[in-house]
């Protein structure tokens, strides 16, 4: 393995092989790009979250096949602050005549509104008389684009109609306003801001990276280099995704690529800074550049790969998922570190051996050699670099002086930001996610304002029985949560199958609703097995959005007890066989663990009590924690392997002081780059990603900030030579 590693090095810094290099990366990005589709091309437009046994789908699919259907709804909520008049009514019907004789794309049913007397229309408008739902319903097979035509073209009738104010102007203007929501416009808005926020982010990401770099390394050319490196890493992971997806192995949606674009401008700049640094630490003792960065290869090939390794397989532990949000992450995040992290090692080196020391001006390191020479040139002292910064040392300083201080302050502060977390509200509801500005979003507050809260979302009872449900529609009528029960209705094919639509009393995804459903499914297995249906469990199902929401709570609650002890045994595996340390293996992944809860605390605090927002997106814990345990541990890598390697011939304390020292510096400089590329999620419109980014970002000034220059440092020098047991360095005395 070490020839292998021995001659890959000659081979990327070499002055003709390391062409090769350059060229081999450029054609397999050109031929793959030119043979194989983008992933934005392949991105699936598909909202099935859950799997196929889930209780809500299986009652979608019995219903779709046993019950007639019209079609997907589109919600049009009509609205007028000081009443609906009878031009509106006027208007509506105008509007459905013309949808009658020029349908839209896909739409396949519309009530004959334009034929019905006025008084009926009325007597469908709320009681404070101010909004009115009218339906169109379209194909349940339409596309995204196809349905984003069609309501573009509706919103055109609907201006022509009645004016362009009635679509665009705010709601607490006078006028007759209207809102598209209901699945299609939600789902139609979903897939909006996310193609907006493709580019967005790619361009912001870039800036902030770009931005960040120039300031901390004051070298423009220093700046430009990690990007063209994850760049070339962009362009080869887009294509070899798109493909994948293309041919049915995996499923990507819009989200997971808007977050892989930080992931990878985020960390792939953070392991390029990781080899830059030391090549710059080597130049300062070696005058050949191509020697240096040999050297430099060596002392940080290793802790690269490994914490490549480490990022990766934490990843690809979401994929134990059956939620789909999670699932759809895996492959996407774990390629995008795994080509970033070749990358590291083979691009980099090929580009930092063709610029060497110029790649730093105007700060160019040199060896004291070279700045004795120029200093006889000039006839003037030059300024000799020191190997830390102040705050390098002096957290090197007080983590061996005073590391029990250390470690209380720490576990202290970092516990009570985790207290929060006791007092954390959760939510899945994607209507959660949207701006209060959004169309779906404000029709769907027109209908809960103005109209019975169970009216939007209806749950549906489906049984597979012989028997008359009458009993079972008194039954559920005296629940608490319901508010009315309908009439069963068979099945069109098969008559054993039956339906009852309940409308809830309270807001359908609410959490008093969705804890209710385990309640109407029991009433329903009750009443089967009192009229004698065998296997009554089996026979029943309940669905509907607030079923939906039941059984993401409970699958996503399965997928977090999975998730979370498969990536820490995964890291601890990788800790312990790359630094040989059970004892440091625990301390790392505990401390890696108290960072997650401290900034799932705080970020909590800042959503709730900043942001004023009521819940945070209940996806974030597993999300932020598989990013903060696998990423903190890239950073407890570095460190940690710097300390075991200047272990070897130092004291402990002089060992864990100079490790701290040298290493916090570009650990800051990599967390703060990290940290930032996250943060531009929080400029994005839909709040599952503001919270991922804002949760994310806090964890990692936290991980770069305090547990690794100070918590981590100070438990090894209380621990002593125990921190490397049972490795050989536990047997080294001072």
């Amino acid at each position: 393995m070490k020839s292998v590693f021995s001659n890959m090095i000659q081979f990327v810094s070499g002055k003709k092989t390391r062409w090769v290099t350059i060229v081999i990366w450029m054609l397999l990005v050109a031929v793959f790009s030119m043979i194989w589709p983008q992933v934005n091309s392949q991105e699936t437009n598909s909202n099935q979250l859950l799997p196929e046994d889930a209780m809500s789908v299986e009652a979608s699919n019995l219903s779709e096949e046993h019950f007639s259907s019209d079609g997907t709804p589109l919600l049009l909520a009509w609205y007028r602050g000081g009443g609906l008049k009878d031009s509106d009514f006027e208007n509506i019907q105008a509007l459905y005549a013309d949808l009658a004789e020029d349908p839209l794309q896909k739409q396949q049913f519309i009530p004959p509104l334009d034929q019905a007397p006025p008084e009926a229309l009325k007597g469908s408008v709320s009681e404070d008389g101010k909004a009115l739902t009218t339906p169109v319903l379209f194909e349940k097979g339409a596309s995204a684009d196809e349905l984003e035509a069609s309501l573009a073209k509706l919103q055109k009738k609907v201006g022509k109609q009645a004016g362009e104010q009635v679509v665009g102007s705010d709601l607490s203007d006078d006028g007759l306003h209207l809102r598209l929501t209901g699945p299609i416009g939600i789902q139609t808005d979903a897939a909006s801001l996310f193609s907006r926020a493709d580019v967005t982010l790619l361009i912001a990401t870039v800036v902030i990276v770009l931005v960040l770099l120039v300031s901390l390394y004051r070298s423009p050319i220093l700046a430009l280099v990690p990007l063209v490196a994850v760049g070339f890493a962009y362009g080869l992971v887009n294509p070899l995704l798109g493909v994948m997806a293309q041919k049915g192995w995996i499923e990507v949606d819009a989200q997971a690529i808007s977050i892989m674009t930080v992931l990878l401008f985020g960390a792939g700049t953070d392991y390029c800074l990781f080899m830059i640094s030391r090549y710059r630490d080597e130049l300062r003792e070696e005058k050949d550049k191509h020697i240096a960065l040999q050297n430099a290869i060596r002392g940080t090939g290793g802790a690269i790969m490994i914490s490549a390794l480490t990022t990766v397989t934490a990843l690809l532990t979401l994929a134990l998922a059956y939620y789909a949000s999670y699932d759809r992450f895996a492959v996407p995040f774990s390629l995008s570190i795994f080509i970033m992290g070749i990358a590291a090692l083979t691009l980099l080196p090929a580009f930092l051996s063709l610029l060497g020391r110029f790649a730093f001006i105007p700060f160019i390191p040199r060896t004291e050699e070279m700045i004795q020479k120029a200093e006889e040139k000039k006839g003037k002292k030059l300024r000799r670099p020191k190997s830390s910064g102040p705050i390098g040392r002096a957290f090197g300083q007080w983590t061996t002086e005073k590391p029990w201080l250390i470690i209380i302050i720490c576990v202290v502060a970092l516990g009570g930001l985790a207290a929060f977390t006791t007092k954390a509200e959760y939510t899945y509801g994607l209507l959660d996610s949207f701006p209060e500005d959004m169309p779906s979003r404000e029709g769907f507050s027109i209908i809960a304002e103005h109209f019975p809260p169970g009216n939007i979302a209806p749950v549906q009872v489906i049984a597979h029985t012989d028997e008359e449900l009458t009993t079972l529609k008194g039954e559920l009528a005296e629940l608490k949560i319901v508010e009315s029960v309908s009439d069963p209705v068979k099945g069109s094919d098969d008559d054993t199958y039956q339906q009852l639509n309940v409308t809830l009393s309270i807001d359908p995804y609410s959490d008093e609703a969705i804890n209710g459903v385990p309640d109407i499914k029991a009433v329903a297995e009750q009443q089967l097995e009192q009229a004698g249906t065998e296997n009554a469990e089996e026979n029943i199902w309940i669905g509907g959005e607030t079923a939906t929401l039941y059984d993401t709570e409970q699958i996503a609650k399965r997928d977090q007890s999975v998730i979370i002890p498969a990536v820490l045994i995964i890291i601890a595996l990788l800790l312990f066989i790359y630094l040989r340390s059970f004892v440091a293996m625990i301390y790392l992944l505990a401390t890696v663990v108290l960072s997650y809860f401290a900034a799932l605390g705080l970020g909590w605090a800042i959503i709730h009590y900043v942001l004023g927002a009521s819940a945070m997106q209940g996806l974030i814990p597993v999300y932020a924690f598989v990013f903060l345990v696998a990423l903190g541990e890239d950073y407890n890598i570095f460190m940690a392997s710097n300390i075991w390697r200047k272990r070897e011939k130092f004291p402990l304390k002089r060992a864990v002081r100079e490790g701290v020292s040298e290493t916090s510096g570009v650990i800051g400089s990599a967390g703060l780059i990290l940290a930032g590329t996250f943060s531009v999620l929080a400029v994005m419109p839909l709040q599952v990603l503001v919270h991922f980014g804002l949760v994310t970002a806090i964890g990692i000034l936290l991980d770069t900030f305090v547990v690794r220059p100070l918590l981590v440092p100070a438990i090894t020098t209380v621990l002593g030579r125990f921190a490397f047991w049972p490795g050989k360095l536990w047997k080294k005395e001072d």
